[in-house]
């Protein structure tokens, strides 16, 4: 009788545990994405939400949301626009991707990229950093929009063949050992593309990963300790042809040298993708940097709470947040605040998976 009593107790915890469910043992960060005051305004605390982490847009920070949220027991992160150039661009056009036709890209769906050699560009988005560090006390930051020029949050994704400007080819050009052919931009291309492709996307993960280990040098500096993570394009490597890598110059064997937390933007509902979606590509994630994250890297996804283009329904948003929390990943965090104090279903949903469901 005792051995069967046992069998069942062993029985009972496989039903409910984390793992028999697909999920992490532990949740370090229980985070939102957005300004807290959405939450703050409809009456609620962090806390009493089971809210630990709370991710803000770098411009957005100040110092008495940094004064609250630390008084209800929640740290800080800046999210960080790193290659986003909407605005810089358009009053600096030397910062312009230039695509295989020597043109200037046209704006990607609703972004708007930037040759990320640039200088000028460079030293400005490198004070930027330089400058919130300095006048916030912050848990870390985490890097958005570090890719080339491209649109991947679409379910149809725009992927450009870019940079070609001079600076992008001259860079190239040293970096590789590569003497290359062509009169002008548009021959020049396409003979890099026919004839050195391989050592051209290598540069260009070798260029976004330059600027993680810029990101990271600074952070030590100036906020020894503080985390480094970035928001990334969450396709598995062999999605559109590799495109991740291929285009986006997104090198995980890179990356996980510099950056301490992965957070895959897993939105189900902009690239039209199930909510089960969200559980598969965390299960591959974890797959996929096990070394890494046995080493000390982090998983943290963001998840879609949003409204847009479609409605998330409290039951898919249980769906996703609890597939972002599988296998290797210690946290998740939703995109955006606003869109879950609009809601009070998706609220408590959130606070169940947050405080353990008292």
């Amino acid at each position: 009788m005792k051995i069967l009593e046992f069998l069942m107790a062993i029985f009972t915890v496989l039903l409910v545990s984390p793992q028999a469910m697909g999920q992490s043992e532990t949740m370090e960060i229980k985070g939102i994405y957005g300004h807290p005051s959405p939450l703050w305004d409809a009456g609620f605390q962090m806390n009493e939400l089971g809210i630990n982490a709370v991710f803000v847009h770098s411009g957005a920070i100040d110092l008495k949301m940094i004064q609250r949220a630390r008084q209800e027991g929640v740290k800080v992160f800046a999210e960080f626009a790193t290659l986003n150039g909407k605005g810089y661009v358009q009053d600096y056009p030397d910062a312009h991707a230039i695509n295989d036709k020597g043109q200037p890209v046209e704006q990607a769906s609703w972004f708007m990229g930037v040759c990320p050699t640039n200088t000028s560009f460079r030293a400005y988005r490198f004070q930027q950093l330089r400058d919130l560090l300095s006048q916030f006390d912050l848990d870390g930051i985490w890097m958005d929009y570090v890719h080339w020029h491209a649109q991947f949050e679409d379910p149809e994704p725009i992927l450009p063949e870019t940079c070609f400007c001079h600076d992008c080819l001259e860079a190239f050009s040293s970096y590789s050992d590569v003497k290359i052919q062509g009169n002008g931009t548009v021959e020049q291309a396409a003979w890099i593309l026919q004839h050195e492709e391989e050592k051209w996307r290598d540069w260009r993960c070798e260029v976004i990963a330059q600027w993680a280990r810029e990101f990271r040098s600074i952070l030590d500096e100036l906020k020894p300790g503080a985390l480094l993570g970035i928001y990334h394009c969450p396709w598995e490597d062999h999605e559109f042809d590799q495109a991740r890598q291929r285009i986006l110059g997104l090198d995980y064997d890179r990356l996980t040298q510099i950056i301490d937390v992965f957070s895959p933007m897993v939105y189900h509902g902009r690239m039209h993708r199930t909510p089960e979606w969200v559980k598969d590509n965390i299960l591959w994630h974890g797959t996929k940097l096990d070394a890494q994250i046995r080493q000390g890297a982090r998983l943290w996804p963001i998840v879609q709470a949003h409204n847009d283009p479609k409605i998330i329904t409290a039951s898919e948003f249980e769906t996703v947040m609890k597939g972002g929390l599988a296998g290797e990943s210690s946290g998740v965090m939703m995109f955006t605040t606003r869109a879950l104090a609009e809601d009070l279903e998706k609220i408590e949903v959130l606070r169940k998976i947050y405080t353990g469901g008292k």
